[in-house]
């Protein structure tokens, strides 16, 4: 046993079921029992997504549901899917054809799904995937998922039978901010168990790194491809998973910025961002060769910059076209030198998931987030900021709705639970 190495194996288990948010990390090697607080009888779970394809992320969450971690036959989390809405489907599709194969029951309703016809809330937990499919993109390039109208019938759907259980919501919130703070403030209202955000934070990460709460950050760079909206939202809300460890917890976002084209190398070689974590985070990703990323070109290479109100500055690269992962730098105060890594995406079904997947499956156990949605709120806020920001000239924009105060959990990344080895 690597975690914990004079524990004794029932000791240890002991410890786990009594450790729900504040276990330490657990590498890929590390302890191969099943986690305590999911034991029992698995919850049953209904599904709302968008579309059911080949490595969609309906797939590589559900996927794992239906056919275990490793989407293989092995075992899986301690769910059952019970129901799904499909949004965009037909008959030919992936979703409908693991409905038939798991004996999931398809419904063409939102309120049908979580009900399954009955008089009540047939469910234990609502997965909310609104990711993927033929949607509407506005003048920020954000693709207009229906994330919000998902999350309406959900509620709607509870108030009519004046019950909730725990919902997921894959990704940020949103994808405007109109509809961000909407879901974040109903669900508080409600009292709805409710998590949301990417895989990122909690996949394994390339060296192990996981600096300790109440750290004393003094700097910090992300570096993230693909697209802005897309990829730059599972940028931004792993770098927020490392800031909210600073001392004294999240304290909220005071103004936002997106720079592209020749301000982006400005604002590196002025100093304002730090170009030793620059070059840093670069180290541990991989990078396409014989690119040199000042080159780059394009409406997806981009810079975001945010400043925390208690004067940490944010800085998110987006290089489509030279990076290929994403990784985070941070400079810890009294540290000689930067401590940087990236996050592994491995193939083909996605496995980094596989620790997302656990992170809800605790939540309907437990009925508890596993780990604070005012994370993805915030992610969501500043990407939207951000994304405005770059369609407004390139304004530096004030957010004073970006005052979200939280504290964050101790919950690791890369949670191991019996799908390892």
């Amino acid at each position: 046993m690597t975690t914990h190495d004079s524990m004794t194996r029932r000791n240890y288990l002991r410890w786990l079921s009594t450790t729900t948010l504040s276990a330490p990390f657990l590498g890929s090697a590390a302890v191969r029992a099943t986690d305590a607080v999911v034991s029992g009888p698995p919850k049953k779970v209904a599904a709302v997504v968008t579309a059911y394809h080949s490595s969609l992320h309906a797939d590589v969450i559900l996927g794992k549901i239906l056919e275990g971690w490793k989407q293989d036959g092995g075992p899986g989390p301690n769910l059952t899917l019970a129901t799904m809405y499909i949004d965009q489907t037909s008959p030919s599709d992936l979703g409908h054809v693991m409905a038939a194969k798991h004996n999931v029951r398809l419904f063409n309703t939102i309120e049908g799904a979580l009900t399954a016809e009955t008089d009540g809330i047939a469910v234990e937990g609502v997965l909310s995937i609104g990711e993927h499919g033929n949607y509407p993109t506005n003048e920020k390039q954000q693709c207009l998922y229906p994330r919000r109208r998902f999350f309406e019938e959900i509620v709607a759907t509870f108030e009519k039978y004046d019950q909730v259980v725990p919902v997921f919501s894959d990704k940020h919130l949103g994808p405007v901010w109109s509809d961000a703070i909407w879901m974040y403030e109903k669900a508080r209202a409600m009292k709805i168990p409710f998590m949301a955000g990417s895989s990122l934070p909690v996949s394994s990460r390339t060296p192990d790194l996981a600096i300790p709460m109440n750290s004393q950050i003094e700097a910090i760079v992300g570096v993230g491809y693909s697209g802005l909206d897309s990829y730059g939202f599972h940028a931004l809300d792993l770098l927020q998973s490392f800031v909210e460890r600073r001392q004294g917890g999240e304290t909220g976002v005071r103004w936002v910025q997106c720079l592209q084209g020749d301000a982006i190398w400005h604002a590196v070689d002025s100093g304002q961002v730090r170009k030793e974590l620059l070059d840093a985070v670069l180290e541990a990703i991989p990078t396409i060769p014989n690119v040199d990323m000042r080159d780059l070109i394009g409406d997806q290479v981009a810079l975001f910059l945010f400043e925390y109100k208690d004067g940490l500055l944010g800085c998110q690269f987006m290089l489509a076209g030279f990076a290929e992962l994403t990784g985070v730098a941070v400079q810890l105060r009294g540290g000689s030198r930067p401590l940087a890594t990236r996050i592994d995406e491995p193939r083909p079904h996605l496995e980094h998931f596989t620790y997302l997947v656990h992170a809800i499956e605790r939540m309907f156990h437990t009925g508890r987030p596993t780990y604070p949605v005012e994370r993805t709120l915030l992610s969501s806020g500043i990407l939207d900021r951000a994304l405005t920001s770059r369609v407004e000239g390139y304004r530096r924009i004030d957010t004073p709705e970006l005052n979200i105060v939280y504290k964050p959990v101790d919950y690791p990344h890369a949670y191991n639970p019996s799908f390892q080895g």
